[in-house]
């Protein structure tokens, strides 16, 4: 299965892509917001991956670096959960 495949099986269960839209920008303590912008990176990074799959190689550095930046707000969302969790706890 090629790679492409399975990130949309990642963003959409049914393996389909379907356009993401970011309603507002991410703010502090909503990873909602957060996630959203990181689905829509994923989305984004389709193109760059399937050019990647036939052998561009400019391709693949852009594909590269957009997963760099997926792993990046991944990270950052992670983050804003655990915050939410520990807030809930001290409250």
């Amino acid at each position: 299965m090629p790679f492409s495949a399975l990130l949309c099986m990642m963003v959409n269960p049914g393996g389909a892509p379907r356009p993401f839209a970011l309603t507002t920008p991410p703010s502090e303590n909503q990873p909602v917001q957060e996630f959203e912008q990181l689905k829509q990176l994923v989305h984004e990074a389709e193109e760059d991956l399937r050019k990647a799959e036939g052998g561009n190689k400019a391709a693949g550095t852009r594909a590269r670096k957009a997963m760099q930046d997926i792993k990046n707000l991944a990270q950052d969302v992670r983050k804003k959960i655990l915050e939410l969790r520990s807030d809930d706890a001290a409250a």
